[in-house]
């Protein structure tokens, strides 16, 4: 039984199988079968995470929308091929899945890849707050994820950077695969959502 991260091998390729049996506190995410651990977010870092949620969640439901929104902890499997049907994607075993992340706000569109361990495919937007002062963290948001959300088909990915009070909002290019960098938002500036078409935010409100 695992009980401890250190009990764990870093070299070692795991599947969402095994992550299933560990027993430990810590939050890890794996990419591509490498455990990525995740440090514990800042008090500001929590803010901001909050005022996401609560722009977001106060359009949502008073827009009557059937999407989910959810914050961290929240498990997404991602798959290597994430253009096979929904029933196949529901269909794979736990030991065929080698990505699971923990967006920090996730929303999804599609209610059949929710399940009660999480969401098994892509959402439809993610958010990612950048942990600026962890660098091993920073660079899987503005790196690693960046280019798995990409090739799982994500297909919209905001960076916020508590910092700089920024976000960086991308969109995918389905042709390629690719993100595209649709603008870069500071404070004063207003930041529209793709996925929902009518949801303005503020950058203010989010880094007040």
């Amino acid at each position: 039984m695992i009980t401890s991260l250190d009990q764990l091998d870093f070299s070692k390729k795991y599947s969402y199988a095994d992550y299933l049996t560990w027993q430990f506190e810590e939050f890890v995410e794996l990419i591509k079968g490498k455990i990525m651990p995740m440090s514990a977010p800042t008090r500001y870092h929590q803010e901001v995470s909050t005022n996401f949620m609560v722009a977001l969640g106060a359009y949502m439901k008073q827009n009557d929308l059937a999407c989910k929104l959810y914050a961290v902890p929240f498990d997404v499997r991602l798959l290597k091929n994430p253009n096979e049907p929904v029933e196949n994607r529901i269909g794979k075993t736990d030991k065929e899945i080698y990505t699971v992340v923990q967006p920090d706000i996730s929303i999804i569109c599609d209610l059949e890849k929710l399940d009660d361990r999480g969401c098994v495919g892509a959402p439809d937007l993610i958010i990612e707050i950048v942990a600026e002062k962890n660098a091993a963290n920073a660079r899987r948001d503005i790196k690693d994820k960046y280019e798995i959300y990409a090739e799982n088909g994500v297909s919209e990915y905001w960076l916020a950077r508590p910092s700089e009070k920024t976000i960086e909002k991308f969109i995918l290019d389905i042709s390629t695969n690719k993100y595209q960098l649709e603008g870069y938002f500071a404070l004063n500036d207003t930041i529209s959502c793709s996925v929902l078409p009518e949801l303005e935010i503020s950058v203010n409100e989010i880094f007040e």
